[in-house]
């Protein structure tokens, strides 16, 4: 093993998936996904994902020393609504970024990509 995929390894452990601080007022999240029955939208997300995400959360969502993986499954646990939320207001204390400047169905559109994240993940392993 190299030094350079040890130092990455321990990086990543020191990463939680989920920050327990960090949750959504309730009526933030109960809200629901406008575009829930509107499947084919998420492409947008992932379009989105690729532009604006992947630098902390990796090509494939799975986390990096900057981000959490985001097919973990405390984080698909989250209500939509959560997720929106979380996308919207940021965490400063994790360096996540607000995208509250991104219109609401764009934000919404990656709750959407996120969700196929967990489906894709699930048909891996099954």
């Amino acid at each position: 093993m190299t030094l350079r995929l040890l130092v990455a390894i321990v990086l990543l452990a020191q990463v939680p998936a989920h920050d327990l601080e960090w949750v959504a007022p309730p009526d933030a999240a109960a809200r629901t996904n406008p575009l829930a029955t509107r499947p084919e939208t998420a492409a947008g997300g992932e379009k989105l994902f690729r532009q604006r995400c992947i630098a902390c959360h990796g090509d494939d969502a799975r986390g990096t020393s900057g981000g959490p993986d985001l097919t973990a499954e405390e984080v698909q646990a989250e209500s939509d609504g959560a997720l929106f939320w979380k996308i919207g207001s940021g965490n400063s204390r994790r360096d996540m970024p607000s995208f509250s400047f991104l219109p609401e169905l764009q934000r919404w559109q990656l709750v959407l990509h996120l969700r196929s994240l967990k489906r894709s993940n699930q048909s891996r392993f099954d």
